[in-house]
């Protein structure tokens, strides 16, 4: 056969990208290959991993919180942390949120909204990996309307009382503290929403774990409870004050999002192509087939474009001007596209497609909780829809 290229190369995507954001995908990349791969089969059908220990080296390796200044974090470009974002998925979306869930979660609501001395207590041992954080809003009934929340924040003299329920927290059950998103009295509706930095050693407190899912089983996730879980007055994020704070950093989230998506897609593709490479079939490499070509043209062709939205929304956050609408643009997309290239890579794949020996599958099935969380594409396109209209249609 002719020489062969990747569908990145097709697209010349290295060309746009500069020196030390290279060098990080490199890095994360080799990380992945190296620690992480290896093993990832067996998490995913142990539906567990090492998360404590591996989050101490991904803080040696500089990842957790990167795009933050100061306090023990890397400070790299946005468009930095959406690369090693890519990476990490192209091993397993779990990964991926593990860290997605610590930095842009969980560290940026600290670092965005909470006080000097909140900042000091966590976010360098979070950034560390030595300190585990989750964060708190969604409920069990209140997901893409988390104006809804039923968790109460009530004052008892000069402490907080919290009582509630979330669900589906990533890193709940391993964390040391939660970022809790509560309904207090201080505000009319949503203007009422605080913020609260709960140790998850605080009597009141637990999480457990949610057994028995069919994706993202390389992850731990896990309900909270919150049972009377008495806090001080400085355990309140003293800076966000209604659904302003959570949804700025649900934000943050998804623009890792629409990185780590590509990675899983770009993954998949790179499984196809070297086995449609391999495999024969009437006496010929499946390759060799045009209906197999036709599959690769489509798959590649929007995975490229997926990676070039990506970046084009990375350059405009490292210059300050991404906008909410258009976060939402890259994470419909390049989810959208990431989960129906996964799904197409596995009729490739034929049978062997089904397994664990090759990672198709596997994406398939977390690129259904991508889709999902971090806004589901139905909000995604009535934020669209509102930006294209100035009408608003959520209700």
């Amino acid at each position: 056969m002719s020489s062969t290229q990747t569908p990145t190369a097709l697209f010349g995507i290295d060309t746009l990208l500069g020196e030390e954001e290279r060098a990080m995908q490199q890095t994360v990349a080799r990380f992945a290959a190296d620690r992480l791969r290896p093993d990832l089969a067996a998490w995913y059908e142990a539906g567990d991993l090492p998360a404590r220990e591996l989050a101490k080296e991904l803080g040696d390796l500089g990842v957790l919180g990167m795009h933050l200044q100061g306090y023990g974090c890397a400070g790299t470009s946005a468009t930095a942390y959406g690369l090693a974002c890519l990476e990490l998925e192209a091993a397993d979306s779990g990964l991926r949120s593990l860290v997605s869930v610590q930095g842009s979660l969980a560290m940026f609501a600290i670092h965005r909204w909470g006080s000097e001395e909140q900042k000091q207590e966590w976010l360098p041992r979070m950034a560390a990996g030595e300190a585990i954080g989750c964060f708190g809003l969604t409920e069990p009934d209140f997901g893409s309307d988390p104006g809804g929340m039923r968790t109460r924040a009530r004052r008892d003299g000069q402490d907080w009382v919290l009582n509630g329920t979330k669900m589906w927290i990533t890193n709940a059950p391993i964390a040391d503290v939660a970022v809790v998103w509560a309904n207090t009295d201080e505000g009319e509706g949503s203007r009422g929403v605080r913020g609260f930095l709960v140790p998850t050693d605080t009597p009141g407190f637990s999480a457990p774990e949610i057994a028995q899912k069919l994706s993202l089983r390389a992850s731990v996730t896990g309900e909270i409870v919150l049972d009377d879980v008495r806090l001080p007055a400085s355990a309140m994020l003293p800076e966000a004050a209604g659904l302003s704070g959570p949804l700025s950093c649900l934000n943050e989230a998804r623009f890792g999002i629409i990185f780590g998506a590509v990675g899983a897609a770009r993954d998949c593709l790179e499984v196809a192509l070297s086995y449609v490479g391999d495999r024969e079939i009437f006496d010929k490499p499946l390759a060799a087939y045009q209906l197999t070509q036709a599959k690769l043209a489509d798959m590649s062709l929007e995975l490229g474009k997926a990676m070039l939205l990506a970046i084009h929304l990375g350059r405009l956050k490292d210059a300050g001007t991404l906008r909410p609408e258009q976060v939402s643009l890259g994470k419909l997309n390049n989810v959208r596209e990431a989960i129906a290239i996964a799904r197409e890579c596995r009729t490739l794949l034929g049978a062997n497609g089904i397994t664990l020996e090759y990672p198709v599958l596997r994406h398939a099935n977390n690129l259904e909780s991508v889709l999902t969380y971090e806004g589901t594409s139905e909000v995604h396109q009535l934020t669209i829809g509102k930006a294209l209209t100035g009408v608003g249609a959520f209700r």
